[in-house]
């Protein structure tokens, strides 16, 4: 450390006090009765301030700005504004002796002989507060909350804000050590507010804020007058007695003087947030100094040691960012270190340190010996067992118990010396002197060895890795590299101000200055980066530059001097020159230059560090063929440019070489089908096909399937044709194939039949389908589309598919919830279970569901299922008992869908004219006749028919032709009467009583014999028959095994209808009425169109 004055000036009376403006540009010192006010950067008058009527022994600024304030003997204290006018003058009873503003609410401290004040711009009054001694100093905490007073009896006061004593200090001395300046360290990272006191007592001492001292009183030798810290607080600044200002840490240990004077030093601050320190004296002399703190470090290889705070040495290390900080507690003069040793020099002695272990990257030291003596040196290096100190031209080795081992004188003053590196005891040294002259100097031996001598001085040495050369940066900023055994100077290189050798790469070195960093290689020219410091060291890819005080470690691809080795072919050093640390992308462009120039060793290893499989490969394939005795280095630079992607350049290379087929196979394989065909062989069709076969693969995979297809066709493969244009979607390209196809290539055909489905084209798959006879996946086709009529067509003609037909197409109609249909269907196709189980199933939910119409005519249709089943003699008996069941059980459901609705029916049998009443025991049969009654299936009411029965041996045909012979009859008289109305018009038919009823042989045999229980039905003979009239008979024409049922029409106007399905009765003009609204049966619900019976 050193302080170079600025500016000096002199006022005529003492300087007791001073104060910094907070931005640094004006500094106000109290002078006599007067304030001066400077300008900082020059040290101008600006102006005196007048105010005071006695001497000023004080003065404060507000952390602000925007105030300050003077106290004076005169016992007034003045508040000053930044535009340096009075704004406020308060008094005290005795002569002010300091002032101090609060840092956070600006609140200020002002102090006399017998009490101290506070006051706000805010309070109308000073708060003042007795003081049992006089107070010499005062300081407030960062955080404003205390006020510490410094008092002439030896005891330091701390307040709180409202000027309550909280804490009491006493110093051993008491009033014989007067406390004569305090100050509290504004540093924010203590954790603790730290108070530095200095008495006259001529000691410097540290309090907490509780009042525990910290440490122990540091004596100083003179009474200091002035204490104030850095404005980060890490070094502390006494003047006194001495006649000088002092430098200390902040812990109290001193590091230096800052200035000597001509009389006591009364004031001493440091500029806010700067290095520059002013001194006020008691001849009036204002002293204004730069303080240089120099760079003390030392270098050695990745790891960099440095001092810190004056008294610290932190050792770095470049690659792995690890610090570790060595605590002195003493001035650090200097630092050496070489491998494992650490050499620091302190005032009176030199630690020599060692680190625990051998790990590279161990950053633990611990003291391996000390020199308790006091060396004076320029320069100071450490070896493995020895001290180097350099003092001007002479040179010391010491070993490390501090005995001098040998000794140097050399011819000129010692401008540069570094270890070179050796066997432990035996380590050479570089020297560089003044004259020019570069020596080398072994620690063992006490000859001086020149290497070479040169017309300017040394600034800078490094020797390279083998020490074959040797690079020097002389006073005129040049860099010469000499050989060290020829002394030959193999180039120079302007503006360099330090240069260090790659310690991996013999011919590498990189130098900096002007602002760049420049790095050479061999004799090419060199490579520049914009890079501001110094270059202390080059390892592999990492360059350490010292810039001001701060270390670092930049990484520089070596990409430059690799391409210049590259240049010239020289792939083994472009090699070494890449493993110091260039990109993937040099290291690829190494590996395909030194692979077309055939260098395959150098190839593979780039190759390795790029982790390309691929032209691994490739170059382990070129080996193992040259093992096999093949030597055509045209053929192996033809695979390396087809490898490359240089197709043409390679396909010269096999043409040249007789091997055309290679490049065929290679154009082939590139789908480069133009060029391939320049290489064909007489057209060899068996080529030409794969050619084309090729061509198409190619076309389907870039994306081209329209060529592709075409391709594929021409080349017959129909398969791959069908399969593209199947997954496009192109129909009339898949019938066109299918069309062109011949009926025994099955397997493309059956293809084409499968994408017409998958594309919803039914038809062209029945076409294909039909093509190649196949009916069994024509009729899965339909079925699959639904297309039931085409499917019911082929199962005409083709009953043994009626199963593969019926069965889909029930379930098909169940699971849309046509189970009407699904029945029918089930039933047709034979599986009576499932016909059965879907009708019971809808007939258990039509009951649930009270659809009662619904539920009879299910129980119809298994009535009528039950009839087809007792065909089949096995199962006669039980099925017709079934039917009886079901047909009972529709009548009923029937029946009761027309009751609840129509609720007053009173039956009239027409056999006896007797009215029966609703509620029957016998049930539905006549209470007088006992004759069944016949129902309406519509209305339920009971209709004028009456059930007879044919004499035995009388056949059902018969029968029927009796009937239709139908005798003549004697006409009615009918007579129509018209009544005519307001609203109406009325014809009434009167028929004559004498009717022709009796001469019916019909109604003869309608009489019974009354009060018999017993039924009597009507039997008819053939006679009855053939006088019956046709339309008034109606048949049920039951299939067998049941027979047949006759019913006679009382009531011939009265139109009857009978379903020719079900043999249900209905009033025509019911029935006709529901079959409009229905256009089917509301019993069977057969459809009016359906012309099955």
């Amino acid at each position: 450390m050193r302080a170079v004055l600025t500016w000096r000036d002199k006022a005529e009376h003492c300087i007791y006090d001073l104060a910094f403006k907070p931005d640094g540009t004006q500094l106000i010192l109290a002078a006599g009765n007067r304030l001066l006010v400077y300008d900082t950067s020059d040290g101008t008058l600006l102006q005196p301030l007048k105010g005071h009527k006695d001497t000023v022994y004080c003065v404060a600024y507000a952390k602000d700005g925007k105030r300050f304030a003077s106290g004076s003997a005169d016992k007034s204290v003045i508040i000053w504004t930044s535009k340096l006018e009075g704004i406020l003058k308060y008094t005290h009873n005795d002569s002010i002796q300091c002032v101090s503003y609060n840092p956070v609410t600006h609140q200020l401290a002002s102090c006399s002989s017998s009490d101290f004040g506070l006051w706000s711009p805010e309070q109308k009054s000073v708060s003042k507060h007795k003081s049992s001694s006089k107070i010499t100093c005062c300081s407030w905490t960062n955080d404003g909350q205390y006020l510490a007073l410094g008092m002439f009896n030896g005891i330091i006061s701390i307040r709180n804000k409202n000027g309550e004593e909280k804490v009491k200090i006493e110093r051993p001395g008491g009033s014989l050590s007067p406390i004569w300046s305090i100050c509290w360290n504004p540093s924010r990272e203590e954790h603790n507010d730290i108070l530095a006191v200095a008495d006259w007592g001529q000691k410097l001492s540290f309090y907490q804020l509780s009042g525990k001292q910290i440490g122990k009183d540091r004596s100083l030798n003179f009474d200091p007058c002035c204490l104030s810290y850095f404005t980060k607080g890490e070094y502390i600044l006494l003047g006194g007695s001495d006649k000088q200002v002092s430098l200390f840490t902040k812990d109290g240990v001193r590091l230096g003087t800052v200035g000597e004077q001509n009389s006591w030093v009364w004031t001493c601050k440091v500029k806010p947030d700067s290095n520059y320190v002013v001194v006020g004296c008691q001849d009036g002399t204002i002293s204004f100094y730069q303080l240089i703190f120099s760079t003390v470090h030392g270098l050695y290889k990745d790891r960099y040691a440095y001092r810190d705070s004056m008294t610290d040495v932190i050792v770095q290390h470049l690659i792995t960012e690890q610090k570790v900080r060595i605590k002195c507690k003493e001035l650090v003069k200097k630092i050496a270190i070489y491998k494992n040793r650490l050499a620091i020099q302190l005032p009176e002695k030199i630690l020599i340190y060692e680190l625990y272990s051998d790990d590279s990257s161990d950053m633990h030291y611990r003291v391996k010996e000390r020199i308790v003596k006091k060396f004076e040196c320029n320069l100071l290096v450490v070896c493995a067992d020895h001290i180097i100190l350099c003092q001007e031209k002479r040179l010391q080795c010491l070993s490390f118990s501090g005995v001098k081992e040998r000794e140097w004188q050399m011819e000129s003053l010692i401008r540069y010396i570094k270890v070179i590196g050796g066997p432990p005891g035996r380590e050479g040294l570089l020297v560089g002197l003044k004259n020019g002259q570069i020596l080398k100097i072994f620690v063992d031996n006490l000859f001086a060895i020149v290497l070479l001598k040169q017309a300017t001085a040394v600034r800078c040495l490094d020797m390279s890795a083998s020490r074959k050369k040797l690079a020097v940066v002389d006073e005129n900023d040049m860099c010469l590299v000499y050989d060290i055994h020829t002394k030959e100077l193999l180039f120079q290189e302007p503006n360099a101000n330090s240069v260090a050798w790659n310690t991996q790469c013999e011919d590498m070195l990189c130098f900096s200055g002007g602002g760049y960093l420049n790095i050479k290689a061999s004799t090419f020219p060199v490579h520049q980066q914009k890079l501001q410091g110094f270059v202390v060291g080059y390892h592999g890819s990492k360059i350490f530059c010292l810039h001001v005080f701060s270390m670092s470690a930049v990484e520089v691809p070596q990409s430059a001097p690799m391409y210049q080795y590259l240049d010239r072919k020289m792939f083994k050093e472009a090699y070494q020159i890449a493993c110091l640390g260039v990109t993937d992308t040099d290291w690829r462009e190494l590996a395909m230059e030194a692979l077309e120039g055939l260098e395959f060793e150098t190839a593979k290893k780039a190759f390795t560090r790029v982790q390309d499989l691929r032209y691994l490969e490739l170059i382990n394939s070129i080996e193992e063929r040259k093992k096999r005795g093949e030597t055509n280095n045209d053929l192996f630079l033809a695979d390396v440019f087809s490898y490359q992607g240089k197709f043409h350049e390679a396909a010269k290379l096999y043409k040249r070489s007789g091997r055309e087929n290679l490049a065929l196979e290679m154009y082939t394989d590139l789908r480069m089908f133009e060029y391939a065909k320049d290489f064909l062989e007489s057209g060899d069709p068996k080529e030409t096909k794969m050619l084309i076969t090729k061509q198409a693969d190619w076309a389907r995979n870039i994306n081209e399937p329209k060529a592709a297809v075409e391709m594929y066709i021409s080349a017959g493969e129909h398969v791959k044709a069908i399969e593209i244009s199947g997954d496009h979607g192109w129909v009339d390209t898949l019938i066109d194939i299918a069309r062109k196809l011949d009926k025994a290539e099955r397997e493309p055909l059956l293809m084409c039949a499968h994408y017409f489905k998958k594309l919803d084209n039914p038809g062209y798959a029945a076409e294909t389908y039909l093509k190649i006879g196949d009916l069994k996946s024509l009729v899965q086709l339909h079925v699959e589309t639904q297309r039931w009529d085409e499917a019911f067509a082929l199962g005409e003609k083709h009953p043994e598919f009626k199963d593969d037909i019926y069965v889909p197409y029930a379930q098909w109609l169940a699971e849309n919830d046509r189970f009407e249909e699904s029945q029918k269907a089930f039933h047709k196709a034979g599986r009576q279970q499932e016909a059965v189980k879907v009708l019971e199933q809808l007939t258990h939910n039509a009951v649930v569901e009270n659809r009662f119409n619904d539920a009879a005519y299910y129980y119809w249709m298994l009535s009528m299922q039950c009839l087809d089943i007792a065909q089949d003699p096995a199962q006669k008996d039980v099925m017709l008992d079934k039917f009886h069941h079901f047909q009972h059980l529709a009548e009923l459901y029937h029946g009761y869908h027309a009751i609840h609705q129509y609720t007053e029916l009173v039956p009239l049998c027409y056999r006896c004219s007797t009215n029966n009443p609703l509620l029957n025991n016998l049930g539905n049969v006549c209470i007088n006749c006992r004759q069944p009654f016949v129902f309406s299936a519509s209305s339920y009411e009971v209709l004028h028919l009456v059930e007879f029965y044919l004499e035995e041996g009388i056949t059902d045909e018969e029968a029927v032709s009796l009937i239709d012979l139908e005798a003549p009859r004697h006409k009615h008289e009918n007579k129509w009467q018209e009544i005519t109305s307001s609203n109406s018009q009325t014809l009434r038919l009167e028929e004559t009583t004498d009717s022709m009823r009796d001469d019916d042989p019909f109604t003869a045999k309608l009489s019974f014999e009354q009060g018999g229980s017993e039924f009597v039905p009507v039997v008819v003979s053939r006679s009855v028959l053939r006088s019956m009239s046709r339309r008034d008979v109606l048949i049920k024409r039951w299939p067998p095994p049941l027979q047949w049922q006759y019913f006679r029409s009382l009531l011939p106007d009265a139109s009857i209808t009978m379903c020719p399905s079900c043999f249900q009765m209905f009033h025509s003009e019911d029935y006709e009425l529901l079959v409009l609204q229905h256009t089917c049966c509301p019993y069977c619900r057969r459809r009016i169109d359906d012309p099955g019976p």
